[in-house]
């Protein structure tokens, strides 16, 4: 046999574009992750999809239930100045110039705690172009009666302060069959201006620009989306007496709750998807995402965290679809 071909016991082994995949029970809760990017593949309740995920052994599309680490949506130009030296990263998003997504989202995760409802993966980042930092990831999700909680740590293990910011991306579904169907209701009362690139404006301080939401991206009524289109970074999140923001996608049969502590993720995006290259894609699922802070804090500094040698963080948001 030649080195380039491979017998059939070979190709079975051959992992999918995802890696490996771990799934995780309670009950008639079922999920899915998987070693690219730690993501979330796939949750059902039932048999019904609480997600809008992706299929066994494909590559995540539109970075579908990644977790974005360690900063969340884009960095403008790629290029950040932290404690007076400027960096520059790759350009993930070469068409708009942007640095896109972190820089977890295609590493691949080890699982270092399996049980029938919970596991735990994890990442060492290390530097690479334009990140000089070693921060180690754990990501634990945990199904029960109430649904899906995904808690992260993140622990520098460098000898130097490192900048930090977290964000999720879940595209979640309650049964509709096109976004325009569902009711959406976000607690936002503000968001965060962007340009032609979704690269944050300014403000005359120099912070990122923050303005009030207006009819056409408030979400805090109970009209059905229909033909808004969204992707926009919300803030000043009311909260409950638990402290916690929900948003809730309200849909023909059922409703799909996610959650965060407003305190640890002051910051929500929220993408309709229909700027998606896949047309069949296009507005199926909302992404949901918690964010520690908002799009371009690496050179903004707006809610950056600052991890000092040997700190860590932590973070926990949820899924819940329950009645």
């Amino acid at each position: 046999m030649s080195h380039a071909e491979t017998d059939d016991t070979t190709q079975e082994r051959l992992p999918g574009a995802s890696g490996t995949e771990w799934t995780i029970r309670h009950g008639d809760h079922v999920a899915t992750v998987v070693q690219v990017g730690g993501a979330l593949r796939r949750y059902d309740v039932g048999g019904r999809p609480v997600i809008s995920g992706f299929a066994e052994g494909e590559a995540s599309p539109a970075f579908r239930g990644k977790l974005l680490v360690p900063w969340p949506n884009r960095i403008g130009d790629g290029e950040y100045t932290f404690e007076g030296t400027t960096r520059l990263l790759a350009h993930t998003e070469p068409e708009r110039h942007n640095a896109l997504g972190g820089l977890a989202c295609w590493l691949p995760f080890t699982a270092v705690h399996l049980a029938e409802d919970e596991v735990t993966l994890r990442l060492d980042l290390l530097p690479q172009p334009g990140w000089d930092w070693i921060l180690r990831i754990d990501v634990t999700y945990t199904l029960g009666a109430s649904g899906l909680t995904v808690t992260t740590r993140a622990t520098n293990l460098s000898q130097t302060p490192a900048p930090f910011g977290f964000g999720a991306h879940p595209y979640v579904t309650a049964g509709e069959e096109r976004v325009d169907d569902l009711v959406l209701v976000a607690p936002a009362r503000s968001r965060l201006v962007v340009d032609d690139r979704l690269v944050a404006g300014r403000a005359a301080d120099g912070g990122p620009q923050i303005v009030p939401v207006d009819p056409s991206n408030d979400f805090r009524g109970d009209d059905p989306v229909g033909d808004r289109d969204v992707d926009l970074a919300y803030t000043d999140l009311d909260t409950g007496a638990d402290g916690r923001w929900t948003v809730e996608l309200r849909g023909p049969e059922r409703t799909t709750r996610v959650w965060a502590d407003a305190a640890t993720f002051p910051w929500l995006q929220i993408y309709s998807g229909g700027t998606l290259l896949e047309p069949a894609r296009r507005r199926t699922g909302v992404a949901v995402e918690p964010m520690t802070c908002p799009p371009g804090a690496f050179d903004s500094g707006r809610d950056l965290i600052v991890l000092q040698p040997g700190q860590a963080w932590s973070g926990t948001f949820g899924i819940d679809p329950t009645p």
